[in-house]
């Protein structure tokens, strides 16, 4: 018994089990779209499932050397940079008071930031398409995105950061004023930088929603505004023909997501558990 649990550890075989199903389930429509763009069309209708024989380059070269690609990448760039930069900065900004003050309704406050989890982004699309476009004038910009983006980003960031600044040793701000800090000189030189594993965390989580948004991009954008994931469909229903081609233009979409997570995975994984033990 001993060697069997030095052996699985403490979960046991089934749990390794169920840990693999949920690998295979989660990376094999990944990587079939991504083998698929290495076939052509007459492979994949006489054999779905098998893998490239021979190797085709032609549709991820297609791809590339489509502008409508790279001009659905740069807004999706764009907008996603912005509501990471806003979401971010706005979060923890909101964070750090309802972290390190004492001040009445500060716990309802955050309560707010809390059930704003439970609130998506779908019952709000109709007032914030006549807010964006006709109270803002913000209509088909990479601006009118991201704000509201942001705004819907804004909860999780706060949750997240509220106990990264909470674990804040007091003694820190204690000894910088007795130096003569003032209070915004602690945030920006001691809070911000203590907490930079959440901030990380937080970012990568805003950047990739809103890489992956389609809902208000699809109501708000038209024409050379549209963004990647709009693209995609443009690109299907333009080319419903040609699946393999689709394949190939999934996969590459979906491949800046990806690097962002897989180089961050250790950052994002010790700023979640920050939060939790926080």
């Amino acid at each position: 018994m001993k060697r069997r649990a030095t052996t699985y550890g403490r979960g046991g075989p089934f749990v390794y089990l169920v840990a693999l199903a949920v690998v295979v389930v989660t990376l094999g429509p990944v990587l079939y779209g991504a083998l698929g763009g290495f076939r052509s069309n007459e492979q994949l209708a006489r054999d779905p499932a098998a893998l490239p024989d021979p190797w085709l380059g032609r549709n991820y070269v297609g791809v590339l050397g489509n502008d409508g690609f790279w001009r659905y990448a740069l807004n999706s760039t764009v907008i996603a940079l912005i509501t990471t930069a806003v979401a971010v900065l706005a979060g923890v900004m909101a964070a750090y008071p309802l972290a390190r003050y004492q001040f009445r309704f500060r716990e309802p406050l955050f309560l707010v930031f809390v059930l704003g989890l439970l609130f998506p982004a779908a019952v709000a699309i109709v007032p914030l398409f006549i807010l964006v476009t006709r109270d803002l004038g913000l209509g088909n910009t990479w601006w009118g995105v991201a704000l509201p983006q942001a705004a819907f980003a804004l909860p999780t960031t706060v949750v997240i950061l509220r106990p990264f600044l909470m674990a804040l040793p007091k003694e820190l701000e204690e000894a910088a004023m007795l130096d003569g800090a003032s209070r915004i000189g602690i945030f920006w030189r001691i809070a911000l930088p203590l907490s930079m594993p959440g901030l990380v965390t937080v970012g990568v989580l805003a950047f990739v929603a809103s890489w992956n948004a389609y809902l208000l991009p699809l109501l708000l954008l038209q024409g050379d505004m549209r963004t990647l994931p709009l693209g995609v469909a443009d690109y299907s229903t333009e080319h419903s023909a040609d699946t393999a081609g689709v394949l190939a233009f999934t996969t590459i979409a979906m491949i800046p997501a990806l690097i962002l997570f897989l180089a961050l995975q250790r950052r994002i994984v010790s700023g979640l558990q920050g939060a939790v033990k926080g």
